[in-house]
């Protein structure tokens, strides 16, 4: 008996034109985010001939520190006087403080991890694109430092007139500069990221930042008033001045969607509540905005402002807010004031300042923009004249903290952090908080203020706890400061090793000549066995490419050598599937199968083998990218979305192509398909 023959749903011809019409469109989007150079040419073009400023795409790799250069540095460190059980705990303290250090540097993708060969700890830094080597070896290898502070009484000193003029020469100077910035920006054809690049010639301090949607942040209100009706890549003509910056933005993105309002609040607050502005206890206050809430209207809102409010400068102002968009007041107020009807007064609005009530006066719509800028650093008064500062240290460090420990309050369940001291720093930790009663005692670490909490009594015994943590993981990444700071965790730098930017930029240059060749290869082994399939295998190829490409920029993931080595073995990972498939589609064409059918029995039983074989690829490098170093993870990950996406154009781009021309007039010519005459 004759086997039944068993296939997928036909496709229709329409059918497969619209997919091959939507991988077009795919492979045109990605390969433009892959190489925009091309379009980036035409919009230069369009923007030349028309006078628009269409932005340019600028989505660059994350390189690597083998491919940008920078350095690689590895410290021992010496837990002889840490007990066994808190070591991993003290290691994972000390990557945290290198992190923030080498943060404050501006390192690209820094990574710090740490490891354990037998009885070693060694903590492992990598810094892309780092140009002071020995400024990051002196930050780094620095014990952290743990202090407790409290408020300075200290008194600030006044500017004496050479130090104002120093200080109006300097600002002159960086305005001026500033505004040769702006006017290089303005030129016809200018580019705005060139100009940045060329700024470090201004001889100030600037820097280039993303200040992302700007709507609603009161800092960036000067910007946003000029910005928020000007056209998608317009540079701002204009030098936005701050306190303590010069400022020239270019309008990257619009939103038109977002809405402001305006109107009047009445705050009556309570002692204790943010700012404490008031005598009144917290139920004398919810008392006395009840009351006003019986009488007032909108007609004698302002009236009643003036006389009621306890904000500042509320009796001149009425409580007038002007116009405000998203994210410029506290959740709970906008919560309220968003939805409120225009004209009408609100109910009874509780958030951390006290009682509010609002009067809606006003909403229209609020376009949001997103803003690139060069900031130029303006100097300040703190530049001339040191600031007295707000701290001063007490004799109490963190070589008197004997331990720090999540807790949780008895009473309320809430999480805290619990303190205790040696014999030494009980006694210190007893003077400190008698002496500041009602006032407050900083932590710092590294210079960092990491917690302030207010003594509410003298403390005996050497205990403390710190409360507002947060959550468990909050308090817990607290006290492991706490902790890496109190133990005695030196560092000692064992090896280093350099990477130029020359010898970085030859090993991509390398690298991707030999993903060329290989690419090459593979091409011609493909289309000289495989003929018309084997062509549109390696047009699934470059399809592929170009998503590999737009997947490691838009993750992204930081390139490098290793993961350049596994995106080129995942080439081949991506032309295996086409290979089984072909061979597959050789025996199927040998039946008195039509074209159509025999290539869908040829992917429909290839499948399991192709699916197999990538699934156990993605095993391979799911225990590579877990249980290995960061050399190896690079190469686990690109491979790893290298053969996802391999799977895709082997199976769903290929067989589109294959089902489109099976449909064409090709179908005649069954050579071109393999099979044999």
């Amino acid at each position: 008996m004759p086997k039944k023959h068993i296939s997928s749903a036909p496709t229709t011809a329409k059918k497969a034109r619209e997919r091959v019409v939507w991988l077009v469109l795919l492979f045109l989007v990605t390969g433009t985010i892959a190489y925009p150079n091309p379009a980036n040419w035409v919009i230069g073009q369009v923007n030349r001939f028309t006078g628009t400023k269409i932005g340019e795409i600028r989505t660059p790799f994350v390189l690597g520190l083998d491919l940008q250069g920078g350095t690689h540095l590895e410290y021992e460190a010496d837990v002889s006087k840490v007990n066994m059980g808190d070591r991993k705990e003290s290691l994972n303290g000390v990557r945290d403080v290198i992190e923030r250090r080498v943060n404050t540097l501006g390192v690209s993708e820094p990574l710090v991890q740490t490891t354990q060969a037998g009885e070693s700890w060694r903590v492992t830094v990598e810094l892309a694109g780092i140009k002071d080597i020995n400024q990051a070896i002196n930050l780094i290898g620095e014990t952290p430092i743990l202090e407790f502070k409290e408020v300075s009484t200290e008194k600030a000193v006044p500017m004496t007139p050479e130090q104002k003029k120093t200080l109006d020469e300097a600002n002159a100077k960086e305005k001026t500069a500033s505004q040769t910035f702006l006017a290089n920006a303005l030129k016809p054809g200018a580019d705005f990221d060139s100009a940045i690049a060329s700024s470090t010639d201004l001889g100030v301090t600037a820097t280039s930042v993303s200040l992302g949607f700007i709507g609603g942040h009161a800092d960036a209100k000067q910007i946003y008033d000029a910005a928020k009706n000007a056209a998608t890549g317009t540079v701002l003509g204009q030098v936005f001045e701050t306190p303590s910056s010069y400022a020239i933005a270019k309008v990257m993105e619009r939103h038109d969607s977002e809405i402001e309002v305006s109107g009047k609040h009445i705050l009556i607050s309570y002692k204790g509540a943010k700012g404490d502005f008031s005598s009144f206890t917290k139920e004398e206050a919810r008392a006395k905005i009840d009351e006003l809430k019986k009488s007032i209207t909108p007609a004698n809102f302002a009236d009643l402002a003036k006389k009621n409010s306890q904000e500042p400068g509320a009796a001149d102002s009425a409580g007038d807010l002007g116009w405000f968009a998203k994210g410029s007041m506290v959740q709970a107020f906008e919560d309220v004031a968003f939805p409120q009807k225009v004209g009408t007064v609100s109910d009874v609005v509780e958030t951390e300042f006290g009682f509010h009530l609002i009067l809606k006066e006003g909403e229209r719509p609020a376009p949001n923009v997103s803003i690139r800028a060069l900031i130029v650093r303006r100097t300040t008064d703190k530049d001339v004249v040191p600031p007295v500062d707000q701290w001063k240290a007490t004799e109490l460090t963190g070589k008197q903290l004997q331990s720090a420990k999540v807790d949780f309050d008895q009473r309320l369940g809430t999480v805290q952090v619990s303190l205790q001291f040696d014999d030494q720093g009980s006694k210190m930790f007893q003077a400190i908080t008698k002496r500041n009663v009602g006032k407050q005692v900083a932590i710092f670490l590294d210079g960092q203020i990491i917690s302030n909490p207010t003594v509410q009594q003298e403390i005996i015994g050497g205990k403390a706890v710190i409360t507002g943590s947060g959550d468990v993981e909050e308090a817990k990444l607290l006290a492991r400061r706490l902790q890496a700071g109190a133990l005695p965790v030196p560092i000692k730098l064992i090896a280093q090793q350099s990477v130029g930017p020359t010898l970085g930029a030859d090993s991509l240059q390398r690298s991707l000549m030999a993903g060329l060749a290989g690419f090459a290869f593979v091409a011609l082994f493909m289309i000289l066995l495989y003929r018309l399939p084997g062509i549109v295998a390696v047009t699934a190829l470059v399809m592929y490419a170009a998503l590999s490409a737009t997947a490691f920029k838009l993750i992204p993931i930081t390139m490098t050598l290793s993961g350049i080595a596994g995106f080129i073995l995942s080439i081949g990972m991506a032309v295996d599937a086409n290979v089984l498939t072909f061979e597959r589609l050789k025996e199927e064409l040998k039946t008195d199968h039509s074209l159509g059918t025999a290539l869908e029995d040829a992917f429909r039983r290839a499948w399991p083998s192709v699916r197999d074989g990538h699934v156990t690829v993605l095993i391979s490098c799911a225990v590579l990218f877990w249980f290995s170093s960061s050399i190896i993870k690079g190469f686990a990950l690109t491979l790893a979305v290298g053969t996802m996406l391999s799977l895709f154009t082997a199976v769903v781009s290929t067989r589109t192509m294959l089902r489109f021309l099976s449909m064409t007039g090709l179908n005649k010519k069954l050579w071109l398909f393999l099979k044999n005459k």
